[in-house]
């Protein structure tokens, strides 16, 4: 077994983790970034093909480095080029494909494990977000197609001429069930009525609403939460399109599976994050100990910090805490686009 020494190891080469190791760097933390990608990307690596942000370039970027722009809504090989670029502009120092396996509290910190390899460290970041934990909820009955989950939504090819059933009531199964409905005989299933932004409101809006909740937070005031009266669908060109021509018209929630006639069942419902190697260090989804951080999982770790725009102040907070056990800080006090 080999074992190796850091101040800081990051497990997660996406975007909280990138943006973890830009901030912990420029405190002159000595880290690694333990991915386990074939290359650079994360989760966008895996989105269906027809995926897009919900804001433009210029709403989309990582501390430091602006996204490049773009006409519209950047796709997934836009972003992926973005933090591969990133990666390389900040000389983050990423080992891929690495799993971790486990990581154990040990003297000193934390000794994560990975087949017969190791490595030490004071402090550990999981940033290893939810796109690998798919959650589908448990139903009555059976279905005897094909299912699916917006995790591994292939695109429109396999459902050409067939009947689709797709639940959710959010933007993935809105985007999937507009884009279905040029090809395939398409029942959208929801809980409740879907429950569409303004056609003017796209990501910049979002953007806007989670850094006031998050400078909230940093001022110790009460979080004032997502604007519930501001719906739940990004209303997206396809979306629209699909949604004005009366291709999206919803159907009420089945309670069965044996309900659903369909050649397909596409499971739109979400994410849980991606804890396993941590989990048995967490109360819930709270360090039981110093030195372990999460970044980048959702409202619970920040609002909008699961979003390219919205990790960086949680990212920033984070490398300070790791950087202040160190007495190095300074550097992490000045303007984030001092080096571009």
């Amino acid at each position: 077994m080999t074992s190796k020494d850091f101040e800081a190891i990051i497990i997660g080469g996406g975007q909280a983790g990138l943006a973890t190791a830009y901030y912990l760097l420029r405190a002159g933390v000595d880290i690694l970034v333990l991915d386990d990608q074939e290359d650079a990307g994360g989760a966008w690596r895996h989105v269906w093909p027809s995926m897009t942000l919900f804001s433009t370039a210029e709403f989309s970027s990582l501390p430091g480095k602006p996204m490049p722009a773009y006409e519209g809504f950047p796709p997934s090989d836009h972003v992926i080029d973005y933090l591969a670029d990133y990666e390389q502009r900040y000389r983050i120092p990423v080992e891929r494909p690495v799993h971790v396996d486990r990581v154990e509290r040990v003297a000193g910190g934390y000794r994560l494990h990975a087949g017969d390899r190791s490595w030490t460290a004071p402090h550990v970041v999981a940033a290893t977000g939810t796109w690998s934990t798919p959650f589908v909820p448990a139903y009555p009955g059976l279905f005897t197609g094909t299912q699916w989950h917006s995790a591994n939504y292939p695109g429109v090819g396999p459902f050409r001429g067939s009947s689709v059933a797709v639940v959710g009531a959010a933007n993935s199964a809105a985007q999937i069930a507009a884009e279905l409905t040029g090809v395939a005989e398409v029942t959208w299933y929801t809980r409740h009525p879907p429950r569409w932004m303004p056609d003017e409101v796209d990501g910049r809006v979002l953007f806007r609403r989670n850094r006031q909740r998050a400078l909230a937070v940093q001022r110790g005031e009460t979080d004032p939460g997502a604007d519930s009266e501001l719906g739940d669908i990004v209303v997206l060109p396809q979306v629209r399109a699909a949604r004005d021509a009366g291709w999206l018209a919803a159907t009420p929630m089945f309670n069965s599976l044996n309900e659903v006639r369909a050649d397909h069942l596409i499971w739109c419902t979400g994410f849980r994050p991606s804890l396993g190697p941590v989990r048995r260090l967490l109360d819930g989804t709270t360090p039981k100990y110093p030195g372990l951080h999460l970044v980048g999982y959702g409202d619970w770790t920040g609002p909008g910090s699961a979003t390219l725009t919205g990790v960086g102040p949680y990212a920033k907070q984070t490398a300070r805490t790791i950087a202040d056990s160190f007495g190095m800080t300074c550097l992490l006090y000045t303007s984030d686009a001092a080096d571009e």
